[in-house]
């Protein structure tokens, strides 16, 4: 018997299928909205002195009201961790020697919040802290969310539906599963940093009587999930 070139007996069939076993190849896709779970704050405090101990002592006690601040709303906070923390010299413009005019400080925390209805008032009375910047909030879902499973899922049955109707349309049914090759998921967990109007920044001098409590609406997160799959299919009746 005489071999195809390329092709032998023992390879089996092509990779893209044969006459009686035909092949059919799909994408599977899912979009779907959920709530959010979580909600991210970003907390910087910052400090300024002529004195390098002076500037770390600032810095010192409003980073720790703070910290005293976030801690008074319990299971609210899912987590609290500080980021970055700098101090940093400034020099005076003119002269030739290394004069420092000041000192600036800062640090950052980051304040998960997984009770929204804590976290209006929250975010205004962390703003009006002394020389306290808050952005956010940046809503998102967990990362053992079941979000993500049902989109995977929702993806795969997506696949098969789609591999029936090819099949269908040629009188042929679905008879095995040959590949199914996850592209991957991807969740808008961590929307987009809000303009600069929707941040709140804090820089009283004074302590005020009372803070006015934000109203926020949480952002719905979109859930994506994508796989390809490969069938083999009955013969076509053409």
């Amino acid at each position: 018997m005489t071999n195809t070139p390329g092709h032998s007996a023992a390879s089996g069939p092509l990779p893209y299928g044969t006459p009686d076993e035909p092949r059919v190849a799909v994408r599977g896709e899912a979009t779907l909205e959920f709530d959010p779970e979580v909600a991210r704050v970003t907390v910087t405090v910052s400090a300024r002195g002529t004195d390098r101990k002076e500037a770390l002592a600032s810095l010192t006690r409003r980073n720790a009201e703070v910290l005293e601040l976030v801690k008074e709303y319990g299971e609210a906070v899912e987590k609290l961790a500080t980021g970055t923390f700098s101090v940093t010299p400034e020099l005076t413009e003119k002269g030739r020697r290394e004069k420092v005019r000041t000192y600036n400080g800062r640090v950052q925390v980051t304040v998960t919040v997984g009770d929204f209805t804590a976290l209006g008032e929250m975010s205004t009375r962390l703003a009006d802290l002394e020389l306290t910047r808050v952005e956010g909030p940046w809503w998102a879902l967990r990362e053992d969310s079941p979000a993500h499973r049902e989109a995977r899922q929702q993806a795969v049955r997506e696949a098969v539906t789609r591999a029936r109707e090819y099949a269908a349309a040629l009188d042929a049914e679905l008879v095995a599963l040959l590949e199914l090759a996850d592209l991957g998921a991807e969740s808008s967990a961590a929307s987009p940093p809000p303009p600069p109007g929707a941040r709140a920044a804090g820089y009283r001098g004074a302590p005020q009587e009372t803070v006015p409590v934000l109203d926020l609406e949480p952002q719905r997160q979109r859930v994506q999930a994508q796989v390809n799959a490969r069938f083999v299919m009955s013969r076509p009746a053409l």
